[in-house]
């Protein structure tokens, strides 16, 4: 939910006990400060365990109740994934958690002693003075099928990244042992995969006829009709091929090994995708994506897992925010800036909308 800058002031009142947080990966450091920012409690160490939470929230309990505070706000400063604990304990207690910007926390430490030195007990300071002064976002906490498709895209996304690289290392392999190759097999299809698997070197198909080649590729599973001009032509280049002929015994090895990750990536990234589509399908949203042309199942999972549910959106122009698409007028002067583009965004989507 995006609030006015107003909005998040008011929601600091005398009443509130302000919590700043410096997120670390084994231990945090923790500051109290009022709604004036006078420091309540001097920062001190949060350890990343069970334990350390709970004395964190002790802590927070017992200066409500000395300060006579009946709210709290507790603001961090983002820091990769090792925030996420600390932010489900939180909610589970019923507490508010927001995200201060981590350049306003750069910027803003030298407004209490002149220096841009980092510390941890500093940067807890700095963090809830931010928050009192109304400036932070909230992050959302992701639950239920939100959570599963986050995870299962991100993780999604790392297999096809890791499936890219295996490519690259068989195109690395091929340059030196087999770099004709790509004349026959430009792209790695099932053909090219089986190729690798049966006949990796030049030598493999020396003096071998065609029908042959065919008989041991039609072994490999998933290949029923090998195609017979791209295993003439095969043999045909690599009569001629200036492959290393040296070390191939270990080289083979290597081949094996890549070929056998690369069949099993694409294995893993088809099973988690048909599980993720599975998931999107449940969505009331999937109802509506699924009508826009040119958005396919994969490209409908990755936006939701992106962005969740519309229903944490009241205006179109918080997607268009979020997508880095909120163009700033740019004036000087004379000089009167425009910001047509972001009109035109606009207008599509309640074109979009109302069409629907």
């Amino acid at each position: 939910m995006d609030f006015k800058q107003n909005q998040k002031i008011n929601q600091v009142t005398e009443k509130t006990l302000v919590v700043g947080i410096d997120i670390a990966k084994r231990t945090h450091y923790a500051c109290f400060v009022d709604d004036r920012g006078r420091v309540l409690q001097k920062s001190f160490s949060v350890y990343q365990s069970n334990n350390g939470f709970e004395y964190l929230y002790q802590r927070i309990l017992t200066e409500m109740k000395e300060s006579e505070k009946t709210e709290v706000i507790v603001g961090i400063e983002p820091t990769g994934h090792y925030w996420l604990n600390l932010a489900y304990f939180l909610e589970e207690r019923g507490i508010s958690l927001v995200m201060t910007n981590p350049m306003h926390v750069k910027r803003s430490k030298e407004l209490d002693d002149n220096l841009p030195t980092k510390h941890d007990r500093k940067d807890a300071l700095v963090i809830a003075r931010l928050v009192k002064d109304g400036r932070f976002s909230y992050p959302r906490i992701l639950k239920g099928m939100e959570a599963e498709l986050r995870a299962g895209s991100t993780f999604r996304s790392k297999l096809t990244e890791e499936l890219g690289a295996v490519k690259n290392m068989i195109i690395r392999w091929l340059d030196r042992y087999f770099p004709e190759f790509v004349q026959v097999f430009p792209s790695f299809g099932k053909m090219a995969m089986a190729a690798l698997e049966c006949t990796p070197f030049p030598s493999d198909l020396h003096q071998k006829h065609p029908d042959e080649v065919l008989s041991l590729y039609r072994k490999v599973e998933g290949l029923k009709s090998p195609q017979r001009p791209k295993a003439v032509r095969l043999i045909e280049v690599a009569t001629s091929s200036i492959g290393v002929t040296e070390g191939c015994e270990m080289d083979r090895i290597e081949i094996a090994t890549l070929v056998r990750r690369y069949h099993q990536l694409e294995k893993d990234i088809e099973g988690i995708t048909e599980r993720l589509v599975e998931l999107v399908k449940m969505s009331v949203e999937y109802e509506w994506l699924s009508t826009v042309p040119g958005l396919g199942d994969t490209t409908i999972v990755d936006l939701l897992a992106e962005i969740g549910s519309f229903s944490h959106y009241e205006d179109p122009r918080q997607l268009i925010k979020l997508a880095g698409l909120t163009l700033r007028e740019n004036s000087s002067g004379m000089h009167k800036g425009q910001n047509e583009s972001l009109n035109g965004v606009e207008e599509s989507y309640a074109l979009s909308c109302s069409e629907s």
